[in-house]
C-alpha cells in the first residue's frame, strides 16, 4: 500500500464505471416532478442549471468546457437533454443521455438541485433515465461516478441494475481555487490553498 501526495490545488477521486447490458425491470415510481424535453438549450441556460446541479459535488467539466465543443453537444441529434421540473420550484435537476457512440447510451449526467436531496426523488429520476436510454439498438447503458458525488450514487446505480466494471483514479486542479466554482462550494471535500475571484457563494 503506498499514499501519492497531491499538490493543495490538486483533488484526487476514485472513478467506478458501471454498465448494462440488458433492460432492466424497473418500474418507474410515482412523482410529483416531471420530465420536460430540453432541446438545444444555449450555453448559459445549461451552464446555469448545470451549475445549481452539480456544484455541491464539484461538477465543473461543462464550466470549462471550450464554447463550441460544448455547442457541438447540446446542438447534436445524438444528445437527448432532458430539464427536470418541479411545480412550485421550476428547474429541479438535469438529465443528459448520450448516444454518439453506436450501439451504447451513456448517462452522461443526472442528478437533482440540492433542494431535494434525501426525498426520494433520485430513485424517480434514475429509473427515468435507465427506461428513456433503452431502446431498440441499444446493447448498452453506461455510466460513471466518483467518490465526490453525492455518497448514495454508487449505491443507487446499483440498485437500478448497474454493474461495477473498472475503476480508475482521476486527479485534477481543484475548480473552486480557479474560480470554476465558489469556494463555499463542497464544503465536505477541504479546501487548501486561496482561491481566486469567482462567483461569492454555493447557494
Amino acid at each position: 500500500m503506498s499514499l501519492e501526495p497531491l499538490a493543495d490545488q490538486q483533488l484526487a477521486a476514485v472513478v467506478t464505471y458501471l454498465e448494462m447490458r440488458a433492460r432492466p425491470v424497473l418500474a418507474v415510481p410515482s412523482s410529483p416532478l416531471r420530465l420536460e424535453r430540453w432541446v438545444r438549450p444555449t450555453s448559459d441556460e445549461y451552464r446555469r442549471l448545470f451549475r445549481r446541479v452539480g456544484a455541491p459535488w464539484l461538477w465543473f467539466s461543462r464550466l470549462v468546457m471550450d464554447e463550441g465543443e460544448l455547442g457541438a453537444i447540446l446542438g447534436s441529434d445524438a444528445v437527448e437533454l432532458f430539464r427536470v421540473v418541479a411545480e412550485d420550484e421550476g428547474e429541479a435537476g438535469l438529465l443528459e443521455l448520450d448516444f454518439r457512440e453506436p450501439e451504447s447510451c451513456e448517462l452522461a449526467f443526472v442528478g437533482l438541485v440540492p433542494e431535494l436531496a434525501g426525498r426520494g426523488h433520485g430513485r424517480w429520476l434514475l429509473a427515468e433515465a435507465v427506461e428513456h436510454a433503452w431502446r431498440p439498438g441499444v446493447a448498452r447503458v453506461h455510466v460513471h461516478t466518483c467518490s465526490l458525488d453525492h455518497p448514495a450514487a454508487l449505491a443507487a446505480y446499483r440498485r437500478a441494475g448497474f454493474m461495477p466494471v473498472r475503476r480508475a483514479v482521476e486527479t485534477f486542479a481543484d475548480p473552486r481555487l480557479a474560480g470554476v466554482l465558489p469556494s463555499d462550494c463542497a464544503p465536505q471535500v477541504p479546501l487548501l490553498g486561496t482561491p481566486t475571484s469567482g462567483a461569492a457563494s454555493c447557494a
